[in-house]
């Protein structure tokens, strides 16, 4: 049997309600498929842990993830206990940069049962390839001055490494899927980053002539994710503009709540960590009525990575189901709870067991 261990971190507001339901699938699929088992490890970190012991983590927290096959994330933040600076980068961000997880994925795709907001969606299904590590949300710049003299240098820091490990990853998954990769740029604009991240396009397509390319400015891209969603496949992009396109596919897909994403090591040195798009929402926390298929897609998604597809497909199979027969929370038009959700998706699972 097929043994993984698994770091749970279930975080702030409702990924406390959220993660516990994702885990009863993923038992669930694991008891009725079989050859799997999870093995869990609980870490309470989070803003609540900070007010205690002034860290999000502890020193040797990093050490003890890396005992672990994968990462399950919930939520990250509470601002009325800490500043989400604070929180998100004493812990999502100190495991992403820690771990070497250098790429995100996020899709977003029409889910049977869910209204997209598009007029016709036409079955949009998007992988959008995220650069994780530098790009623009490098720390790399600076304050001097004062007053009216003051000055602010935000450096985006593109490395060819770091450009190139993306693409060749997202060449790859257009490769398994549509085979077409669509990447966002804005050399037209922006007149060093830019023109390079083409280049190296330009460069790594050669040795993927199977794939179809398309070079778009993302302004323009951007509008594509509304207008005709159903012509992308894959879309790779740099860290600020692959967050921005990802906030627009989980837009079109009907809410941020169903959104999950993974975020990558590529070298097999550390674990990866899959956590859902949403926030922590502590306007909600402790009604039962958060969304729960956010967290459920990312467990689906760590599956995928784990390399049981067909485990994969069946949870997703089972949500689209259970959102079809018209069960689901009220953020999607819906009128059951939390766990009358995740029930009504194990009930699937078995079903098709």
């Amino acid at each position: 049997m097929k043994k993984l261990d698994i770091s749970v971190i279930a975080g702030d507001g409702i990924g406390k309600e959220v993660v516990p339901e994702a885990l009863r699938v993923l038992e669930t699929i694991a008891n009725v498929h079989g050859g799997l088992k999870f093995d869990y490890t609980h870490y309470p970190w989070s803003s609540e842990y900070y007010i205690e012991h002034g860290v999000m983590m502890p020193k040797n927290g990093l050490d003890q993830l890396s005992q672990s096959d994968a990462v399950f994330l919930g939520a990250v933040g509470d601002p009325s206990l800490v500043a989400d600076h604070i929180s998100l980068g004493g812990l999502l961000l100190n495991i992403r940069r820690g771990f070497e997880q250098v790429i995100n994925i996020r899709p977003a795709k029409q889910v049977k049962g869910i209204v997209s907001p598009l007029a016709n969606p036409r079955d949009f299904d998007i992988m959008i390839v995220r650069e994780n590590s530098e790009g623009e949300y490098s720390s790399s710049g600076g304050r001097v001055h004062s007053g009216m003299d003051e000055i602010v240098v935000q450096n985006a820091v593109f490395t060819k490494k770091g450009v190139s490990r993306v693409m060749e990853y997202a060449y790859e998954l257009a490769r398994a899927r549509g085979g077409h990769l669509t990447s966002a740029t804005k050399s037209n604009g922006i007149a060093h980053s830019m023109p390079f991240w083409d280049e190296v396009l330009s460069e790594i397509s050669q040795k993927h002539s199977d794939i179809q390319t398309t070079n778009i400015h993302i302004d323009a891209l951007s509008a594509f994710f509304i207008t005709k969603p159903h012509t992308l496949d894959v879309v790779v992009a740099s860290n600020l503009f692959g967050d921005i396109l990802s906030d627009i596919g989980a837009a079109i897909m009907g809410s941020i709540g169903i959104a999950p994403a993974g975020n990558i090591n590529l070298n097999g040195k550390y674990p990866s960590m899959f956590e859902p798009v949403h926030g922590s929402a502590p306007d909600i926390y402790g009604q039962g009525i958060a969304n729960p298929i956010g967290q459920i897609w990312t467990a689906k998604m760590m599956l995928d990575h784990f390399g049981e597809m067909e485990m994969g497909k069946i949870v997703l199979d089972a949500i689209e189901s259970t959102m079809e027969s018209g069960i689901k929370t009220a953020d999607i038009g819906g009128h059951s709870n939390t766990k009358e959700v995740t029930d009504a998706i194990i009930a699937k699972i078995e079903e098709q067991a």
